[in-house]
């Protein structure tokens, strides 16, 4: 319940965010109905707790073992996007639209992604050598299945970069020596041309570079215009909030991947650092429940959940601070978007499952 009740305030505040940031913003000369955007996010919140029930009740086992099926769904995901693809507010083709409400297949990926590669990993370290070279291979090669899906199929380098960093942390914390991430780093940076120069579009190139290259967009009125505007709201914010006639301008994105930016104009740097303290507490538990499993699996699938929680944090905040890229990562819980709070309460449900089931013999012996 205590992991449970802090997603559920961080997801109600974000009602209120959602509200005060859609307040005169206008998408393509088209105004935003704050009511509209209220209504979305309070039902995705209904359907977020429900997944949150559901996937605590449901062992996590039994989704492990059926991860020939998730991998099925994730292929067939990756095709209706091609079929049924519909641009979002970012550009990029990875949007499904059903029934007037638009579905980001890619964050449904990245949970099947964290119950599969667990699995894996963890048939590989109780039933073989997970250091041998056969064993690196085959999660290297699952890791550039799903990456390079999300990056050719799906056109979101954002979700994209998610990956990576699950890849990167459930593979240190299954025991993989040290050497694999060197010759690791060594491949991705051999791939980083052919990626540049054949995949990634002109502006996913400007967007990477644009917080470390000035050149870019001197004037802030191109590239970087969201991240302009939204440190002219933190620094209108201030300590406590700035007033009504104080507040900086709005613009398009700020109750999605710059709601931070919105709740520090209107909260000031208190209301950020409570933000951050939350998020990092709901990181800290989960890492905790993962640690006190008794079971490698378990565990991975914790240390996937804080991975992903953890890095979309630091990376929205960047973003909104001017020191990331701007890749469309949503703040976790607060940001405006169906998709994404229903899959991270699903996620967190996987967490809250493995606190709910018994401990192995051995491990409750021990602790």
């Amino acid at each position: 319940m205590f992991l449970f009740v802090l997603c559920f305030a961080c997801a109600c505040f974000s009602v209120y965010a959602v509200y005060i940031a859609t307040l005169g913003m206008q998408a393509g000369g088209v105004i935003i109905s704050p009511t509209r955007c209220v209504i979305v996010q309070i039902f995705s919140i209904g359907i977020g707790v429900v997944a949150f029930v559901l996937f605590t009740i449901i062992d996590a086992d039994i989704l492990g073992e059926q991860w020939r099926w998730l991998c099925v769904i994730d292929v067939l995901l990756m095709i209706a996007l091609v079929i049924f693809g519909t641009e979002g507010e970012s550009g990029s083709r990875s949007w499904i639209r059903l029934a007037g409400i638009n579905v980001q297949p890619s964050e449904i990926v990245k949970v099947l992604y964290i119950i599969v590669a667990a699995r894996q990993m963890t048939y590989l370290k109780e039933h073989k050598d997970i250091n041998a070279f056969t064993s690196v291979l085959q999660i290297a090669l699952h890791f550039v299945i799903i990456f390079g899906m999300i990056v050719v199929v799906g056109d979101d380098l954002g979700s994209a970069t998610i990956i990576l960093a699950l890849f990167l942390m459930m593979f240190f914390a299954a025991g993989v020596k040290m050497y694999w991430f060197a010759i690791g780093g060594a491949a991705i940076a051999a791939v980083i041309p052919i990626l540049w120069n054949y995949f990634l579009k002109d502006y996913q190139k400007k967007r990477l570079i644009a917080p470390y290259d000035k050149s870019i967009d001197p004037d802030g009125w191109g590239i970087t215009w969201q991240t302009t505007q939204s440190r002219y709201s933190l620094m209108a914010g201030r300590m406590t909030g700035a007033e009504a006639d104080h507040r900086a301008t709005v613009f398009t994105g700020k109750h999605t991947d710059f709601i931070f930016a919105s709740i520090g104009e209107h909260l000031g740097m208190i209301g950020c650092i409570a933000v951050v303290i939350v998020l990092t507490v709901i990181i800290i538990r989960c890492v905790y429940v993962g640690l006190h499993a008794g079971r490698m699996y378990d565990m991975l699938i914790c240390i996937g959940v804080a991975g992903a929680l953890a890095f979309q944090t630091f990376i929205n905040i960047g973003m909104c601070i001017g020191i990331t890229p701007v890749i469309g990562i949503p703040l976790p819980f607060f940001s405006y978007g169906g998709s994404s709070m229903v899959t991270l309460f699903g996620a967190v449900g996987l967490v809250s499952g493995v606190h709910y089931k018994p401990k192995p013999e051995h491990f409750s012996m021990i602790y």
